[in-house]
């Protein structure tokens, strides 16, 4: 699956964090932006969405974050690290074949209480190993690495239905940087580093005064105009590269949002950045350092919950990453990067309990390139999924202008209840 945009495969090495290119706390910090959309109403029932994409920077381990424990080849593939059914700190079942990690409780709840789906072996059109061109590809919606200045969840805003949308402005982001995914040409508010904007100064001072109720500290931070690491290491971020510091933020990020998106006059969009997920080497199996972002991240999606409150009902979080590790742990007993993974999707919104794959098998003959899960889900299938029934976006909007050139990829239909 070629694209002349496709970068060859010779950046498999990891980069070093460049903030100019993009907005990541690699310290498992949090980066946040808000689309601001004020009160839409979904064309089918008068329903108010809100949507929440949740990119986790680093390439997450689908395969021990949501293991194929009914897999013949799963345990003897993945020994040192593999997880199990029974026994200590064993898996959570979801299905007969599919477990998920025992560091996310919470979204086994969310499962069983049919709020929570996975989507396997499921992956970008990108086949190299890039973080910053994976990620970019995700957040771009484009089929391949070129240069854009707009993400998809910008496009999707700009595409709602007519007369689904109140306020002069399309968006707002909140943070040194806004996340590529929810930049583009529908207006977006941010702060820079320095202090507040200059322009828009009444929408400007009705969000900060949202922050100064609802998260006093993360208000006070930004009034001061403090960079994204300082506002991280604010919310814990700094205490611990992998562990708790890093979960705290995450959760810190996501009661922000949805303190925010709860409000009548609140955003309706949001986009999260969690970064730290590039786990090399001592990657753990049922406990260690991918269990505590794990952790994190479950801990996140249950702030969500929470502080949503009431419009949880109509709640959509979407959680991706720029691709998969591989299936085989290397000789520090860690994944490199690979291709396929899972995608989380949450929200009382959601029409949940599903583990959805085509799974394509652990065999040698079976992996992608011999080494990697194999994508059988183009993920751009399940972004259009979830914005066709939950936005009410056209299968023609999506497939042009949302994510251009992809009017081939159907979109998942039935991931919304």
């Amino acid at each position: 699956m070629s694209h002349p945009f496709l970068t060859s495969p010779d950046a498999a090495c990891c980069e070093a964090p460049d903030p100019s290119r993009r907005a990541v706390l690699v310290t498992g910090g949090a980066l946040f932006a808000w689309a601001f959309a004020p009160r839409f109403a979904h064309a089918a029932g008068g329903k108010d969405p809100r949507l929440v994409t949740i990119v986790l920077r680093g390439a997450l381990d689908g395969l021990s974050a949501v293991a194929p424990v009914g897999d013949p080849d799963y345990a003897a593939l993945r020994a040192g690290i593999a997880l199990s059914a029974t026994g200590d700190n064993a898996a959570l079942p979801l299905n007969g074949f599919f477990a998920l990690h025992p560091a996310m409780p919470n979204f086994a709840r969310l499962y069983k209480a049919g709020q929570a789906s996975v989507i396997h072996a499921t992956a970008t059109p990108y086949r190299s190993r890039s973080h910053f061109d994976g990620q970019d590809v995700l957040e771009s919606g484009l089929p391949g690495v070129a240069p854009v200045d707009s993400g998809w969840m910008n496009r999707a805003l700009a595409a709602l239905p007519k007369g689904e949308r109140i306020g002069k402005l399309g968006g707002v982001g909140v943070g040194a940087t806004t996340p590529l995914v929810i930049r583009g040409k529908a207006p977006v508010l941010g702060w820079a580093p320095q202090g507040l904007p200059k322009a828009e100064d009444d929408l400007a001072a009705r969000v900060l005064d949202l922050y100064r109720q609802k998260d006093p500290a993360l208000g006070d931070a930004l009034t001061r105009g403090l960079d994204a690491e300082m506002i991280a290491t604010r919310n814990g971020g700094g205490q611990n590269r992998r562990g708790g510091g890093g979960a705290e933020a995450m959760r810190r990020a996501a009661e922000g949002a949805g303190r925010l998106m709860a409000a009548n006059d609140g955003p309706r969009l949001a986009a999260l950045a969690f970064g730290g997920w590039d786990t090399h080497a001592n990657e753990g199996g049922a406990t260690g350092q991918l269990a505590q972002l794990l952790g994190g991240l479950d801990g996140a999606l249950a702030a969500l919950e929470e502080t949503l409150g009431p419009v949880w009902k109509d709640t959509a979080v979407l959680v991706v990453t720029e691709f998969g590790r591989t299936a085989r742990i290397n000789g520090t007993v860690g994944t490199d990067h690979g291709t396929a993974t899972c995608a989380f999707l949450a929200g009382g919104a959601v029409k949940g309990g599903r583990v959805i794959a085509d799974w394509p098998g652990l065999k040698e003959a079976q992996l992608h390139e011999g080494r990697d899960l194999k994508p059988t889900t183009d993920l751009r299938a399940v972004l259009k999924g979830v914005l066709a029934d939950h936005l009410g976006l056209s299968r023609a909007a999506l497939g042009t202008s949302v994510f251009p050139e992809s009017m081939a990829v159907e979109p998942m239909r039935g991931l919304i209840g």
